[in-house]
């Protein structure tokens, strides 16, 4: 059999419908300035799935460092890994800066959050350990845990008792095999909006002796006294082993870093295979991002008026009986009843008429039956943006629950 020839037959169960859906419920064109409304298909749209929370992305200070620095270096400076030709003394300032601010040793810069993660994790495993993580990890942690050959042992999602359950089966497996337990858990999950259980895991530490391992994507920048995350904000910053985070949400860019001991980081620098092998970080990436860093650490404002913005957006929804689950963090998750056909047909009707552009979740990510509309508040939004919004979702939501949508839906097929 050829190896392709099964694609034919079965292009995975979010690929069934990439004929049907390409190019407007996937890979749709966001066009003109980054901002709370954008283009889509000509026309202007209140978008929320954009992860530039402190509306840094499009910041005239930061456009400015941006520029600056492309015209200066290039894109191609410096050439080659850091290991081998690509350190820079702004590289290692970024690193230091980092450091200081989620209280950390040490941190090693990454080219890019999701390869980072799944080589921290497969560097950091062998056979004998045995890795325990919550089911609700983000996919490249479960793709770093997939190249671990060792025991794994998934959690219920923010389950104390079933945390509990599988680190005493860790426990036992370590006497067998005289490794180590690694625990990975996120700060905050990124679907739901709930933080993760970082004070329950901690209390554990000392009886079972395992290192922790935080994903905290989207608490570095938004949660916290100072923004330095979801540690911070639950007062176990100290407790988390290895503190990892990305640029690509709060900071609006490109990279990611992580944080820890030295002696833990040096290990990492030396063999992490992501890095070792791949290109340094292209110095305009890295000297805007000791700027956007910089802004987010002296700019309180900023976080202010994205949880300004976060907190009306939730309590007007909720306030119209809108299901937001158990978020704690600013990513607002919109749960609903329906199929995938009925999605997207609400989805259609949701930016055709009512200017609303949003993520939406649908099965296999989320159970079936469920439809989850995820919007992300950022400090570039206004009131206008959350009160135009809040009034859409209650019709396309009453639409919904009077079967209109499921009438349309009975058209739509996968292909």
């Amino acid at each position: 059999m050829d190896l392709f020839a099964k694609f034919l037959e079965d292009r995975g169960p979010l690929g069934k419908w990439s004929r049907t859906a390409h190019g407007y419920y996937t890979f749709p064109k966001l066009e003109g300035e980054l901002g709370s409304r954008m283009q889509f298909q000509g026309k202007e749209k209140i978008v929320w799935s954009v992860n530039n929370y402190l509306g840094l992305g499009n910041h005239p200070e930061v456009r400015k460092v941006d520029e600056e620095a492309s015209r200066d270096w290039g894109l191609a400076y410096p050439m080659g890994s850091r290991m081998m030709s690509g350190e820079t003394a702004y590289h290692e300032k970024l690193e230091l800066d980092l450091a200081e601010f989620v209280d950390k040793e040490e941190v090693l810069l990454l080219n890019f959050g999701y390869q980072g993660i799944m080589s921290i994790v497969d560097s950091l495993l062998t056979r004998q350990d045995i890795v325990v993580y919550d089911k609700d990890c983000h996919a490249c942690i479960y793709d770093g845990i997939r190249m671990h050959i060792g025991k794994r042992l998934p959690f219920e999602h923010n389950d104390t008792e079933s945390f509990e359950k599988q680190i005493k089966k860790a426990k036992v497996f370590q006497e067998q095999t005289g490794g180590g337990i690694l625990v990975i858990t996120e700060g905050v999950f990124g679907m739901r909006g709930d933080q993760g259980i970082l004070k329950e895991i901690v209390a554990h530490k000392e009886a079972y002796g395992f290192r922790l391992l935080v994903d905290d994507a989207h608490g570095f920048g938004t949660l916290g006294a100072t923004g330095a995350g979801a540690g911070e904000e639950q007062g176990v910053q100290d407790d988390i082993d290895l503190y990892f985070s990305t640029f690509a949400k709060s900071m609006a860019s490109i990279g990611a870093f992580v944080g820890g001991d030295s002696a833990v980081i040096e290990f990492l620098r030396y063999n992490l295979r992501s890095q070792i092998f791949a290109k340094s970080l292209p110095m305009p990436l890295t000297i805007g991002n000791i700027k956007r860093l910089e802004m987010l650490r002296t700019r309180p404002e900023f976080k202010d008026k994205l949880w300004e913005n976060a907190n009306s957006l939730q309590k007007g929804l909720r306030d119209r009986g809108f299901d937001l689950g158990n978020t704690s963090s600013c990513v607002t998750p919109v749960y609903m009843h329906g199929s995938v056909e009925e999605a997207m047909v609400l989805v259609k009707d949701l930016r055709d008429n009512y200017d609303i552009f949003c993520s939406v979740v649908v099965y296999p990510v989320i159970p079936k039956g469920m439809i989850l509309l995820r919007l992300i508040p950022t400090a570039a939004h206004n009131q206008d943006d959350i009160d135009q919004t809040v009034e859409a979702f209650t019709s396309i939501y009453d639409k919904l629950k009077s079967g209109a949508y499921a009438k349309q839906a009975e058209l739509i097929k996968p292909e």
